[in-house]
């Protein structure tokens, strides 16, 4: 896209995009003046919220992260700014880390003169954590229900819809709520990853809901993160983790599970 960039944390990881004609500005998210000035002028910014998964206080961490965002899009008022959400943001409690998004949805709404909500499924990458697992054991643990199919989407279809939102332009506020080409069951996930590392099908090791806080821990992941991810799948249990399907049909993706896991090994 001529004329585009952005702002990144370390000027290092901007070389590659400035090389094809990119304007890379660096700036910390939390920085207002920062984030401002590299939205000036332009027609359209991609955002997104990352999560501090080390933090002992992850919500207010990213509360303070979109407030600053917010104030730096109404200081450049930046005609439209598309955000990488989540599904089920319209939720204002229960969904554990999502709720993050929900915050941001509210805050940009109230300042983005023309804003579009990005909600994908979750993110075929990952399943990339257990990559090890499948190659050593044969095995692909999983907390998710044996049995039950659950929307999954590669990243490569979030940025392509993203970019194509960008390029449309603003149209006041949007959501688009998007999935891959099909839902997924963990077995299928199974055979699928499998294939792609270890040329058959990977058995599943369903974990129950009480593992997530010590398995998530043992990684490094503080314990209020952890909580917010062991509510995150009791709610995609119940089902309260869900699309919201108010402006229409959820939109379906081109990457399938296979051809994620390929990309991710190659």
């Amino acid at each position: 896209m001529e004329g585009a960039g952005g702002p990144v944390r370390d000027a290092a990881k901007g070389q590659a995009w400035k090389a094809k004609g990119a304007d890379v500005a660096v700036a910390q998210l939390g920085d207002v003046a920062a984030v401002a000035r590299a939205l000036e002028g332009v027609k359209g910014a991609y955002l997104l919220s990352p999560p501090s998964v080390a933090s002992d206080d992850p919500l207010g961490e990213s509360r303070a992260q979109v407030d600053a965002m917010a104030q730096a899009i109404a200081a450049s008022a930046v005609p439209h700014v598309v955000f990488l959400s989540s599904i089920a943001a319209h939720h204002a409690e229960g969904t554990g880390p999502i709720v993050t998004v929900h915050h941001a949805e509210e805050r940009l709404s109230a300042v983005a003169r023309g804003v579009t909500f990005v909600r994908p499924a979750y993110f075929l990458e990952n399943w990339r954590s257990v990559f090890a697992a499948v190659k050593g054991d044969g095995v692909l643990p999983s907390f998710l229900q044996p049995g039950r199919a659950f929307p999954m989407v590669a990243t490569e279809d979030i940025g392509r819809v993203a970019a194509e939102r960008l390029l449309v332009g603003p149209a006041g506020r949007r959501v688009i709520e998007l999935a891959g080409p099909e839902d997924y069951t963990p077995e299928a996930i199974a055979r699928a990853l499998g294939e792609v590392l270890i040329g058959r099908e990977a058995r599943v090791v369903h974990l129950p809901l009480e593992q997530v806080a010590p398995v998530l821990t043992s990684f490094g992941v503080s314990a209020p993160m952890a909580a917010l991810y062991r509510e995150l799948y009791a709610s995609l249990h119940s089902g309260h983790v869900d699309f919201e399907r108010r402006d229409g049909a959820v939109v379906r993706g081109k990457v399938g599970a296979q051809a994620a896991f390929a990309a991710l090994a190659a």
